[in-house]
């Protein structure tokens, strides 16, 4: 064919710098383009200088030959994606008994690396018609202990091969030297634990990594403890492993424990599989752990709250955990993630205090977290999602109560309306007697929201920030990120999206508010009636104690002041009430009943609560 192709050079038909691409597709018989992917050779036409090829979304495709050598790359019979086409059952036997051999087809056809999404992909669905996760986690489990594969840590890394065999002893040994830091070592030598069983001599490899551990782990001591944790862990484990003694010098788990000072920020570092055996190791160093890890609970995630919930009832402390529990709820001040644990796990074991007012702290939680900013409402969206979860919690509950729940959520910034709804007609189909309070033409007060003229500047300033500053700046990230290529695997993206909607959503709810707001100064305020903008000094009947409360806009509740929101259900209940008038209404599941002694003017405290909020703002 050399002498055919030279002829077309010299009547121009091709150059000679093309002699050879256009020799390497004849011989290879298989090439791929990048818009028409992989293409079987059916003939070469020297005579009007064409080549045909059967691509498979273009078959029997003729080219010019020139433009052939320029665009195709050629690929022999021995490529995955030629074999897929010459000999498919061949390569599905080797995926069902032989997954090491088939990957190396796979990892020779690229040059020897690929990574595993280019693995995936070429033998996805062909090869592998299955589960592919679980086919490739038993050939991952096979590539680490070959000596001709080496697998990376990252998933945008290729997998390897080479001809040469590298024992997994020396393979390990020679990570573990090129990592860098203790955080890549011990990538390393949870490896090295999973493979102990495989290892030529466990001991001379335990020998070498420990001595390095434990010259490591001193220099992370005081800036990153839950690091030099899970450091101790490993090195203990695999001193175990190897059936080697421990050394004197060695720091411990308990050296770790009397250094750390904030045990909440130790946890929040620590990834997820290590939550148990660091609380196990706390339980073992520290004499009123019962008393961290009750107040770690409500610090925590979901997985690290169920941790702790199940380290506390293994050690015979359920009531300890319930009586926790009960009061965070009553004092509605319980977490999201916490309450999204407790909603999740509920059985008969928490059923004397799965009750209404653990909607109301839910409620609260998450204005507390749209107040900071939280992005995510993981507890939102399981409340919509379990259809029983909300019927179950008012099931015995009082009408009164039931009614307060009703008034709180139509109030709640937290739901959109048609969430709302939904959860609103629940409550309905358990409680139909609250229909009226849901469907009844809304007064005037019930449609407008009263607040303070310094509040409304506030929801105000943040209103005009996420418009003109926080959009606009997101609207540019997702630009960039797109710009990145492969929305599919786009991380940028996705977290700018879930960024955008987050805004999105913030700012409908403040456009919403902002609309309903009804600004005052609480001046010439009717003291004859407790009403907003009163002060009210109250007595306690059950146990004679005095109160005193600011009952305020519904921005204003400051409750280290004692100012509450006239949304609240205690301001609810005490309105166009009169002085040595006696009220009664439930908070934290228990009646209580208070005498109004004296109404005057909140001028005062409804400066010092608009104070205090604008300083907290500030900061």
């Amino acid at each position: 064919m050399r002498e055919e192709l030279e002829k077309l050079v010299i009547s121009g038909k091709i150059g000679s710098d093309l002699i050879d691409p256009i020799l390497l597709l004849s011989e290879a018989g298989y090439s791929t383009h990048r818009s028409w992917g992989f293409g079987k050779i059916t003939e070469i036409d020297t005579v009007f200088s064409r080549i045909s090829i059967d691509f498979d979304t273009k078959p029997d495709h003729s080219m010019d030959l020139g433009f052939a050598a320029k665009t195709l790359n050629a690929i022999g019979p021995e490529h995955i994606l030629a074999r897929k086409v010459d000999d498919l059952k061949a390569l599905q036997k080797l995926a069902a008994i032989n997954h090491l051999e088939l990957i190396k087809v796979v990892l020779l056809s690229y040059n020897g690396k690929a990574t595993i999404d280019t693995i995936q992909k070429s033998l996805v669905p062909e090869v592998i018609e299955e589960d592919w996760k679980k086919w490739w986690d038993t050939a991952k489990r096979e590539l680490k202990k070959s000596g001709h594969f080496r697998v990376p840590s990252k998933k945008s890394q290729p997998v390897e091969f080479h001809e040469e065999e590298v024992k997994i002893d020396d393979r390990l040994l020679s990570d573990f030297e090129v990592a860098k830091g203790l955080k890549q070592k011990l990538a390393v030598v949870s490896e090295v634990l999973k493979l102990v069983p495989d290892l030529h001599n466990k001991k001379a490899v335990a020998t070498i990594v420990l001595a390095v551990l434990n010259d490591e782990i001193p220099k992370y001591l005081k800036n990153q403890p839950s690091l030099v944790l899970e450091a101790v862990f490993a090195r203990d484990e695999l001193s175990r492993e190897a059936e080697l003694e421990k050394q004197d010098e060695e720091v411990t788990e308990a050296v770790i424990w009397e250094r750390i000072t904030d045990i909440v920020a130790l946890f929040e570092a620590l990834p997820a599989a290590k939550f148990k055996p660091a609380l196990l190791s706390l339980k073992k160093s520290k004499e009123n752990w019962p008393e961290i890890v009750l107040d770690l609970m409500n610090h925590s995630t979901v997985k690290l709250a169920g941790d702790c919930a199940l380290l506390m009832i293994n050690n015979d402390l359920l009531d300890d955990l319930k009586k926790h529990l009960a009061y965070l709820i009553n004092q509605q001040s319980a977490k999201s993630d916490l309450l999204l644990w407790l909603a999740k796990s509920r059985s008969d074991t928490f059923a004397d205090i799965l009750d209404a007012e653990v909607f109301n702290a839910m409620l609260t939680a998450m204005e507390h977290d749209q107040f900071q900013d939280k992005k995510i409402n993981r507890l939102g969206d399981f409340i919509l999602s379990d259809k029983n979860l909300l019927v179950e919690l008012i099931d015995s509950a009082d009408i009164e109560v039931v009614k307060d729940i009703t008034r709180k959520l139509k109030f709640s910034p937290v739901f959109e309306d048609m969430e709302k709804r939904s959860l609103l007609a629940r409550i309905v189909k358990a409680y139909p007697s609250v229909q009226s309070l849901i469907s009844k033409e809304k007064s005037s007060q019930d449609n407008s929201l009263v607040v303070s003229w310094k509040s409304l500047e506030r929801r105000k300033s943040e209103y005009e920030k996420l418009v003109h500053k926080k959009i606009p700046d997101n609207s540019k990230e997702i630009a960039i990120a797109r710009s990145y290529g492969d929305l599919r695997e786009n991380h940028e993206y996705k977290a700018a999206k879930e960024q955008q909607k987050f805004l999105m959503k913030r700012k409908a709810e403040l456009e919403r508010d902002l609309l309903r707001a009804k600004g005052t100064d609480f001046a010439n305020v009717n003291t004859d009636v407790v009403t907003i903008g009163t002060r009210i000094d109250m007595t306690n009947l059950d146990t004679q104690a005095t109160e005193s409360y600011a009952i305020l806009g519904a921005w204003d509740s400051a409750p280290d002041e004692n100012v509450m929101s006239y949304l609240t259900p205690m301001a609810q209940a005490v309105i166009n009430h009169k002085s040595g008038d006696e009220v009664e209404f439930e908070m934290g599941s228990q009646k209580q009943r208070y005498r109004i002694d004296s109404i005057d003017y909140a001028l005062d405290q409804a400066s010092d609560s608009e104070e205090n909020q604008e300083e907290a703002t500030s900061a």
